[in-house]
């Protein structure tokens, strides 16, 4: 089973989260048990986003569809 932490540093390491990630991402925080270093991983995947080290597909396709 892949872990939030892996796909956290997969992300980190593009500068790029995708929608397929994200949705892995959500299903994984929903629907599995997860450890401290899973919930630490995340909350630098967050902080990744907001600081525009990632940038978020989802959220770039809402930004050119409003142009």
């Amino acid at each position: 089973m892949i872990l939030i932490r892996d796909l956290v540093k997969q992300t980190l390491m593009t500068g790029y989260l995708s929608r397929t990630t994200e949705e892995q991402l959500r299903y994984l925080l929903q629907c599995t048990h997860y450890g401290i270093e899973d919930v630490q991983a995340f909350y630098q995947l967050q902080r990744g986003v907001l600081t525009g080290s990632v940038t978020q597909e989802s959220r770039s396709a809402l930004y050119s569809a409003t142009r």
